[in-house]
């Protein structure tokens, strides 16, 4: 067999694995996507119940609760910023089962949650598996602060 049919049909290979992985991806309808921001997962939270997912949003101020009895942590997530000033809109309850949570979770953070929606004594229950905490930018600069600075062209 020569070079050339030999790399034709390795290529053929490798598309046809990267096709079937990004066809098991999306399958069922969903897209393929690292999270989901909180508004779309409530429009498909019937659908999500007992499946994994990832959703963003962002801890509701003076929401967080510990009990050290069962070892667990449960906040509430927002689609928007609080100190937005905003509606605070639809929530989603988060029970995290470990104590151990980033260093940047606090109220108002930026999270994404990973596990799963499940119904508790009727009310649904984002069980997380996974809590990950955005690091705030430190380097974004207010708008019209370098502009009021002398010597500074923008």
């Amino acid at each position: 067999m020569s070079k050339g049919v030999q790399i034709a049909i390795g290529a053929a290979a490798i598309a046809l694995l990267l096709g079937w992985y990004g066809m098991t991806q999306t399958s069922d309808g969903l897209s393929f996507q690292y999270f989901q921001n909180l508004e779309d997962f409530h429009s498909k939270s019937i659908q999500m119940v007992g499946r994994s997912a990832r959703v963003h949003g962002y801890v509701a101020a003076e929401s967080i609760e510990r009990d050290l009895q069962k070892q667990s942590v449960r906040f509430a997530v927002q689609n928007d910023p609080p100190h937005g000033g905003g509606p605070i809109g639809q929530i989603l309850v988060v029970e995290y089962g470990s104590l151990e949570i980033p260093d940047l979770f606090k109220d108002g953070a930026e999270v994404v949650v990973e596990g799963q929606l499940v119904m508790a004594s009727g009310k649904p229950i984002f069980v997380a598996d996974n809590v990950m905490a955005k690091c705030p930018s430190k380097f974004e600069a207010k708008a019209g602060l370098m502009a009021e600075e002398p010597g500074v062209e923008i």
